[in-house]
């Protein structure tokens, strides 16, 4: 039962899309934390959602190459220098096909039941 589990996990990986393949590499590398949550980019890190995807694979690819040209980019070099070309192929192909549902953050409460206080 053991040897079937494996194996059962094993091809699972094997098989899994580039899409998830590249959902499960923006959480583990972390790009989230500065990219946000749905890769929409928070106020000082750029959206990466339905990007292109030449445009993230070429990014990517100068940043391996230690080349960047803001300070911002820079921060990056660490990053993009750990991803393999099949990574980053499978990380740009989540980023441009993006299709998550986003979650709302806050739901406003238009109810008037009030709660009996002024």
């Amino acid at each position: 039962m053991r040897t079937f589990v494996l194996l059962f996990m094993s091809t699972t990986f094997l098989f899994a899309t580039a899409y998830d393949q590249g959902k499960k590499l923006y959480f583990e590398k972390g790009c989230n934390g500065c990219h946000g949550f749905s890769a929409g980019g928070t106020n000082l890190y750029p959206p990466l959602a339905f990007r292109r995807k030449e445009f993230l694979t070429y990014k990517l690819k100068l940043l391996r190459s230690k080349q960047g040209n803001t300070q911002l980019a820079q921060m990056m070099i660490p990053f993009a220098m750990t991803l393999t070309d099949f990574q980053i192929d499978s990380l740009t192909t989540f980023l441009s096909d993006y299709h998550e549902k986003s979650k709302k953050s806050y739901i406003p409460d238009n109810s008037n039941t009030g709660g009996g206080s002024s």
